[in-house]
């Protein structure tokens, strides 16, 4: 009998969304997503259910984002499943930012690409010592998306800017500085933690179960990234990463230039457009323009066959340097999509949610 990749429960007061493809990091399928939304909308109005709580399968992690193999053989073949897709995470993003109920959100392990977008919109977002999160998008000539774009560009200073171009993973630490996540429980406490939630409101659980997370690694280098990463272009952050003489910015610097240039000025266009766009919905309305003109591209197709299907570790991007991609190239991932656009409600402030 095959397994369900989505287990929907409930344990006491609390309703349970279990992501269940731990052979593949319990990356999401257009057919999960679809059941997390129809869960929640079950459980909005429902008295018996109180809490959510989102969680992966096996002991890797939440999740390692969206399923980039079905999205290279759709792009592969000039489809738009990929769409229809994204639309509906973009969608359940937008939901669990606004949801009614406390969101709880367990980043224990990988937390990758749309893993972020089911996790980092909650009310609740807890990570353990053992939390690998990240945007990686870039390394597959795509840009972050689920929303991603839209809590980097919260982050403190350039951070956002630094993770979203170069994918780097961060801790449990780093996340919270960060703004990825809200509280530190470590990973033995999970089991105890989840089940005082079945009869207890989040906020009495975690004053007893949150501790002081392990020391990160961003704090201490936040001079020379919030420097580096103002300047305008990518050009020119990789000039200022090379030229600060920081080791870890040299390293920075030669992550980045290995990413598809194409894939970078989108990211950094994007990033500076969301700090002006105001609420998630309309970062998530740009970032559906930009995944679909993504659809398109050589790019993706490239380096989704380098990084998952070869792994040849080798994509050869199109165009191959940053000094090849010009404003126009950059200007196509922002156009309208015609009969295709995605529109959200929104309000100008988040959720307020009843502990």
């Amino acid at each position: 009998m095959t397994e369900e990749p989505v287990i929907v429960r409930t344990e006491g007061r609390t309703g349970v969304v279990t992501l269940n493809r731990p052979k593949a990091l319990n990356a999401l399928t257009h057919a999960m997503v679809e059941t997390i939304a129809a869960a929640l909308d079950r459980w909005e109005h429902d008295p018996e259910v109180a809490t959510v709580v989102i969680t992966g399968a096996g002991e890797r992690g939440l999740c390692a984002g969206g399923d980039i193999r079905s999205i290279h053989e759709d792009a592969r073949v000039g489809g738009k499943a990929s769409a229809a897709f994204w639309r509906d995470e973009y969608r359940l993003n937008a939901r669990i930012a606004r949801y009614p109920k406390p969101y709880v959100a367990v980043m224990d392990g990988i937390v990758m690409g749309g893993g972020v977008g089911v996790s980092a919109h909650g009310s609740v977002r807890i990570v353990t010592e053992r939390s690998k999160v990240a945007m990686p998008e870039t390394g597959i000539g795509f840009v972050p998306d689920v929303g991603g774009t839209y809590l980097l560009a919260l982050a403190p200073g350039e951070l956002g800017t630094h993770l979203a171009l170069t994918g780097a993973v961060v801790g449990a630490r780093d996340a919270l500085l960060c703004g990825l996540a809200d509280h530190f429980v470590p990973s033995d406490d999970l089991p105890a933690f989840l089940a005082a939630l079945r009869t207890e409101a989040p906020a009495a659980v975690l004053h007893r179960h949150v501790r002081e997370a392990p020391p990160g690694t961003l704090e201490d280098n936040r001079a020379w990234i919030d420097h580096c990463y103002a300047a305008d272009t990518v050009e020119e952050i990789v000039e200022r990463l090379l030229a600060s003489g920081v080791p870890a910015a040299g390293e920075a610097a030669a992550t980045i230039l290995g990413r598809s240039p194409v894939a970078l000025k989108v990211t950094l266009a994007s990033l500076r457009r969301a700090r002006e766009l105001g609420p998630l919905e309309r970062v998530l309305e740009q970032e559906y323009r930009v995944s679909y003109a993504a659809l398109s591209s050589a790019d993706l197709v490239e380096g989704i066959r380098a990084q998952v299907i070869d792994k040849d570790r080798s994509p050869r991007w199109t165009p191959g340097t940053l000094v090849e991609v010009t404003d126009a190239d950059v200007a196509r991932y922002f156009a309208p999509t015609g009969d295709e656009e995605l529109s959200l409600a929104a309000s100008d402030s988040p959720q307020e949610v009843p502990w």
